[in-house]
């Protein structure tokens, strides 16, 4: 294995996807790499990863590795933090079998992820899913004890522009398969006009595909200049304390902006809002719904993001049910080609029929036009 490309450091691989171009070479610090992170840096095409650290640790059996190799993505895993601190941004590196070069001097070396090596140690993980899931119901009941009024009172929420009340909200987090989510769900998007919620990343993927947030939520450090002057409402999530580290960028940006404090994730926290601002229904794409993926993510916050989905449950639907109520798509258009097809015949008809028939074709027409009135309806 010989690759050659510039390089593109950064600690935390969310804030360096932003940076990165087709043909970079990403090195990352990222213990267990998950799905939303190894989906994104796949999208970049980039030609290779380093991490500094073990992309899988052995606590759980992450799919991140194996989606870079399935993407044709090479991963050299465990090259050591010396990595992070000698390669800089910018610099012209390259990778021969393992080890990094930088202007002809070997700085470090990892290991090469290979299939086999990736099988060896997603069984090694497997064996541990049974403590994982001990410790992650644990940290459930200790969050339920301490944050009771989270899931049980009125959340204080801030006073917000945009109406919410009574309509639709759909909240999109950059999560794996969330652009493909969202193309499935455009005809309910269409038709439902619904509030659109960014959480971070979200409001760059809604953007990507034809939308603009109404809100976006989050720490802001994962997502684009562009996404935040596209004039949504802008709120920080907060610390409890208070502290709120996203705020500065919005200030040297001279964006205005809301702060929210709150313990869990900002996905947590968009539902939360929605569902305290008495939405009719919440629509996610990309945000976490299975256990496992409670437990790939490892963090205590990861317990209040399962007790907030059971608060908000009663009105909350996957996207992916939702793109099977509202047909998109080739399904979708059939409808209107054959409306429109329909709709030519019988002008036809009208223009070549003798005024005996037309006046029952003209019955007929407005039978039609009554009978996709109460469709709508």
């Amino acid at each position: 294995m010989r690759i050659r490309g510039t390089a593109r450091v950064d600690r935390q691989t969310k804030r360096l996807i932003h940076r990165l171009a087709p043909g970079d070479i990403a090195i990352i610090s990222h213990s267990d790499l998950d799905a939303p992170c190894a989906s994104a840096l796949a999208a970049k095409q980039v030609a290779a990863v380093v991490n500094a650290q073990r992309s899988l640790s052995g606590r759980f059996p992450h799919p991140g590795p194996g989606l870079l190799l399935r993407a044709g993505i090479p991963l050299v895993d465990e090259a050591g933090d010396r990595t992070i601190q000698q390669v800089r941004d910018g610099d012209s590196i390259e990778i021969v079998d393992g080890a990094i070069y930088s202007n002809g001097t070997r700085i470090a070396a990892g290991k090469p992820m290979t299939d086999s090596l990736l099988e060896q140690q997603l069984a090694e993980a497997k064996q541990n899913v049974t403590a994982q899931m001990a410790d992650f119901v644990e940290n459930t009941l200790s969050y339920v004890t301490r944050e009771q009024s989270l899931l049980f009172s009125p959340t204080d929420l801030p006073q917000l522009r945009t109406r919410i009340g009574g309509k639709h909200c759909l909240i999109v987090v950059r999560g794996p398969d969330a652009a493909g989510d969202l193309r499935a769900i455009r005809s309910y998007i269409n038709a439902a006009r619904p509030v659109l919620i960014g959480v971070d990343g979200g409001a760059d993927l809604l953007l990507q595909e034809g939308y603009r947030s109404h809100i976006i939520i989050g720490d802001m450090d994962s997502v684009s200049d562009s996404a935040l002057r596209s004039g949504a409402e802008l709120i920080v999530h907060a610390y409890p304390s208070g502290d709120a580290p996203g705020l500065s960028r919005l200030q040297a940006l001279n964006l205005p902006s809301t702060i929210l404090s709150s313990r869990g994730t900002s996905e947590d926290v968009a539902m939360l809002l929605a569902y305290e601002k008495e939405a009719e229904l919440i629509a996610a794409v990309g945000t976490h719904f299975s256990l496992t993926e409670f437990l790939e993510k490892g963090r205590s916050g990861m317990s209040s993001t399962f007790l907030v989905r059971v608060k908000v449950g009663s009105i909350l639907v996957d996207a992916k049910g939702i793109s099977r109520l509202y047909p998109s798509g080739r399904s979708g258009m059939l409808f209107v080609y054959l409306g429109i097809i329909t709709a030519l015949i019988i002008l036809v008809l009208l223009l070549a029929a003798p005024a005996a028939i037309r006046g029952t074709l003209d019955l007929w027409m407005l039978r039609l036009a009554a009978f996709f009135r109460s469709l709508r309806l």
